[in-house]
């Protein structure tokens, strides 16, 4: 017997249930209905003004941690990301992002969410930063406006 996992989404809390099954077999009928289009995938790649928007912000986000302005930090932020955001949280950005460097797109696209929705996200490396593989990576994440949901630094460990 198999097992088979269903991920529900009620209100943004996943509800996992399990449901033995025997012999499944995959459905191999074709869409007949022609109203669908099956050859239209959506963009998962940010248009040139998109990453040049959020960039900007970015970009105008490490300029206020370098010189711990809050008032600046915080105009950027959403009004999620500022109910959420200490002064513990700036001054751990701070010294994990090195603002003194300069930063180089890695990626550009968009973060899926646990709710079927997705976001703007772009990926930062160090241009310093000449391996295949970039040792530390930054993550922001935006609302469509521009406004910064989410900032994470990180290190690539192997």
């Amino acid at each position: 017997m198999k097992k088979i996992l269903l991920v529900l989404s009620v209100l943004s809390a996943p509800f996992f249930l399990s449901q033995k099954t025997k012999n499944v077999k995959p459905e191999t009928k074709k869409n007949t209905n022609t109203n669908v289009a099956t050859d239209v995938k959506p963009s998962l790649s940010l248009t040139k003004e998109e990453i040049q928007l959020y960039n900007g912000k970015f970009l105008k986000f490490i300029a206020a941690l370098k010189v711990s302005d809050r008032k600046a930090m915080d105009e950027l932020l959403s009004e999620k990301a500022k109910k959420m955001v200490t002064d513990v949280v700036y001054q751990k950005l701070a010294t994990d992002i090195k603002t003194n460097k300069t930063f180089q797109i890695i990626k550009a696209s968009y973060k899926p969410l646990i709710d079927g929705s997705s976001l703007p996200m772009i990926q930062y490396k160090y241009s310093d930063d000449k391996a295949a593989e970039p040792k530390e990576v930054i993550t922001a994440v935006f609302e469509t406006d521009g406004k910064i949901m989410g900032i994470k630094p990180y290190k690539i460990v192997k």
